[in-house]
């Protein structure tokens, strides 16, 4: 089969797109005919390496993709060939003391495909069966294969760990990824006051068309002065910060007393100053969330698949052409998700 690759960690240099030995069905896997798979910014930080994470080489990256189960492994009952299905990419042991409690995602062995094992930005791919969920028919290849990793991340991250609750405020910095603007829609969908930021008019543009009630230009304007005037020096409730040590700070400025910043990644650092001077004194909580436990991420993609939310694509290409994707998340391009469809679908 043809996968996107890397041999070594670098520049977009070092992406490839060539053979790949066809995957097989171990116990428990299905193989899927990739039809539509998505880059988030993990697939950059996977590609540059990242201390503590030894890959096998070559890797294929890649940890969203939508498609049609190709062959049904030993031990597989919830799926036939031909099934339509998407991946939900968080794995964890059956047996630890947290995937008993139904929280996977604080297992000591959860892990990412994709990020720590191979992943699927290719034509093929053999993922274990426990990490796919149907996809309806009449749901877009585009739509089902850019869902899953952002909107089960923004689910947990405003509905479980921030506990979200209708009539409060919300600050979405970064509303033009991935992420972001999956957390201005549910966030807009819970009933919150929703503040966005973006490098754009345009970008501001479609956080408001995506429920944003008031946006702010970060490159203008200081956006916690903004909060602070926009909410009569109070500040939000809620913050959601996956940016890192550039916007802390300023998160921490943004929040009422009391408030919380939610985070699940840091884009620009993971060491800014603590701020515990602010931290303490204002009463607040920097909470951490990573990925979605399958519940979460039903009740995400429910949303997904009936409407409710729409995973905006800024531009669907070729796999061969992943490079070019790479570029358009590091640069920040556009606004949404980037698409890759193996060449053969084309």
């Amino acid at each position: 089969m043809q996968a996107v690759q890397f041999a070594e960690h670098g520049d977009r240099d070092v992406i490839e797109y060539g053979d790949f030995p066809d995957p097989e069905a171990g116990r428990g896997e299905v193989v899927v005919d990739v039809k539509a798979a998505a880059l988030n910014h993990l697939d950059i930080w996977t590609r540059r390496g990242m201390p503590g994470i030894d890959l096998e080489m070559p890797h294929v990256p890649g940890s969203d993709m939508a498609g049609v189960v190709e062959e049904v492994g030993p031990g597989v009952t919830r799926f036939d060939s031909g099934d339509r299905v998407a991946l939900i990419a968080g794995v964890a042991g059956d047996n630890t003391e947290f995937s008993r409690k139904g929280d996977p995602t604080l297992s000591y062995d959860f892990h990412i495909i994709g990020e720590h094992v191979r992943g699927v930005h290719s034509e093929y791919a053999a993922v274990p069966a426990a990490n796919l969920v149907p996809v309806p028919e009449g749901v877009d290849w585009e739509v089902a294969g850019s869902a899953s990793l952002v909107f089960q991340t923004a689910w947990r991250m405003l509905r479980d760990r921030g506990e979200l609750r209708s009539g409060e405020s919300v600050l979405v910095l970064g509303a033009s990824g991935g992420v972001g603007h999956a957390a201005v829609q549910i966030a807009d969908h819970a009933g919150a006051e929703v503040f966005a930021t973006a490098s754009t008019d345009e970008k501001l543009e479609y956080a408001r068309e995506c429920g944003a009630d008031h946006v702010i230009n970060y490159d203008e304007d200081d956006f916690a002065d903004v909060v602070g005037e926009k909410t009569g020096r109070r500040g939000v409730d809620m913050v959601v910060d996956h940016v890192g040590a550039d916007t802390y700070q300023d998160s921490l400025k943004s929040l009422r007393k009391g408030g919380r910043v939610v985070t699940c990644g840091a884009t620009t650092g993971p060491n800014p100053d603590a701020g515990l001077n602010r931290i303490f004194w204002n009463q607040l909580s920097v909470i951490g969330s990573t990925m979605a436990t399958p519940g979460q991420a039903d009740e995400a993609l429910r949303h997904v698949w009936d409407g409710t939310f729409e995973p905006r694509i800024r531009e669907t290409l070729p796999m061969s052409e992943a490079a070019r994707a790479h570029e358009m998340i590091e640069n920040r391009e556009g606004f949404g998700k980037v698409v890759v469809i193996p060449d053969s679908e084309l």
